[in-house]
Parts: structure tokens; sequence; C-alpha cells
């Protein structure tokens, strides 16, 4: 079953939400290209693409002071968000977290964002210690295995056992149309083990599954497999509904994920 599902009005689809998580006490999901581009670094005005991230927060019933993001470099950096970073990088890409792919944090009130177009967006979510965590995973950032860090970073951090996390894999491009060369598969090989994550095509080539490539990943962190939830949906099948670098050549605009822990949910 499919585990992002359009939220809010029927037909309205802004905007996928982690369905099930929502029980545990946290907001989770991805917005799709009818919400627009939510970047700052893809050439769009900033004014709007502010306005455009108002307008989610404000749908998602969070306020706008609270988002909090950072500049991805496709790295294996996990940041620790605390309660006086929230709100870095909201207005511009200064006061954003630098160099950082992956977000880590126990404190509630506190909205985590990442952007993509075509890359693979990763969900933690601890029910034990409250502590969640978001990365964002392109080839370069799976290979040097952003999942693990952003695990290990939890568990240093807040005591997180990885046995008691929920993770989700959200929406991204599909081994159905990420055909990659030989530089990635030489990357990609010893960490594949005996996973099908490539599949050959012609001319040395190979299609890549990133997003079974990071289950492995998460599984080899020590999340359990049945713990971990996987989109099916394939943003360069589907540019009617994403932004596709791949499809669209480059030119196009960004999707964000967000996850976020409620302040009156009360732990175990």
């Amino acid at each position: 079953m499919e585990p992002f599902a359009p939220l809010g009005r029927e037909g309205e689809t802004s905007r996928l939400s982690l369905t099930g998580w929502d029980g545990e006490g946290v907001s989770a999901g991805f917005t799709t290209r009818q919400a627009g581009n939510v970047a700052l670094h893809v050439g769009d005005d900033p004014a709007r693409v502010i306005e455009r991230r108002r307008a989610v927060a404000e749908a998602l019933g969070w306020d706008f002071a609270v988002w909090t993001c950072g500049e991805q470099v496709h790295g294996a950096e996990a940041s620790v968000v605390r309660r006086e970073d929230a709100g870095k990088g909201r207005l511009d890409r200064d006061s954003a977290f630098q160099d950082t792919d992956a977000f880590v944090t126990n404190e509630p009130g506190v909205l985590l964002v990442q952007y993509f177009a075509d890359c693979v967006p990763l969900y933690f979510h601890d029910p034990v210690t409250g502590a969640i965590g978001l990365a964002h995973a392109g080839w370069k950032g799976t290979v040097a295995d952003i999942a693990g860090r952003a695990v290990a970073r939890m568990a240093e951090t807040y005591g997180t056992r990885p046995a008691d996390l929920r993770a989700a894999i959200g929406p991204s491009i599909g081994a159905c149309c990420y055909e990659v060369d030989d530089v990635v598969i030489r990357r990609v090989l010893p960490m594949a083990e005996d996973k099908p994550v490539l599949h050959p095509t012609a001319d040395g080539k190979a299609r890549l599954d990133l997003k079974e490539l990071n289950r492995h990943l998460m599984i080899k962190a020590g999340i359990l497999p049945s713990r971990i939830e996987m989109s099916s949906w394939c943003t360069s099948c589907r540019t009617d509904l994403f932004f596709s670098h791949r499809a669209e050549k480059g030119k196009a605009g960004r999707m964000m994920s967000w996850l976020g822990r409620k302040k009156e949910v009360t732990l175990p």
C-alpha cells in the first residue's frame, strides 16, 4: 500500500501525507509541483518562494517561524537541530544550516524541511525518545551512507535504538527512469552486496534503484524491515505531479519533504 497519500480536500494533490505517522504525534510528508517551487537555489523569485513556503506551512498547521532547512550538498553530514536553531534558512540561504544533508532533533514544535527533484527523501521517527530525523539521499549521499549516518547521529545524541525506529522512503526517481554510468556503478557495487539494486542496460550502464539501496542501508543500520515504508511514486515518470531534474533536463523546481513532532504529545 502506498504510504504517501493526498492530504486535505478531495482532489487536492499539492501535499502528500505519510499516512499512519500522525497517530504517533508527528507530521510528515512531501509536497508536489502543485505547491510550486519551494527552493531558493533554482533561479526563482525569492519573494515568491518565501510566500509559497508560508502557504505550505499554514496549510500544514505550522508556524512559518519554525521552518528549518539547510544547504544540501549531496554529502553525509547530519546536523543536530536545537530549539534555538528553529527557523534557520526559512528566509534566505545564508542563515540555513550549511553543508547538511540530514537533520535530527528531539525538539517538539520544530519543522524540518528539505528540497527534492528526484533524490530520495528519508524519514526517521523514534516513538520511544521522541527523536526524529530527515535526510536527502542522491546517489552520492547514498553511497556515503547518509541513512546510516542519520541513524547513528540519533543514537549518539538521543540514545535511539535502531530497532525502535520507524522509517520511510518518499517519492523519488525510480529504477525505471534512473540509468547510471560506470562511475556510479563502481561506487554502488561494494555496498549493494547481493541486493538487486542495479539492473544492466546497454553500453555498460545500469538502472539504479536508489530507494531499494537506501532501504538496504536502513536495515544494515539496524532498522527492522517491517518498520520501513517505501513510496512507489517515481518523480520522473510523473512530471504531471512532481518536478524531475532528470526528466526536465535540469530545469526543474523543487518539492519539499517535511517532518516535525507536535508539541502536545506525551512520550511513553
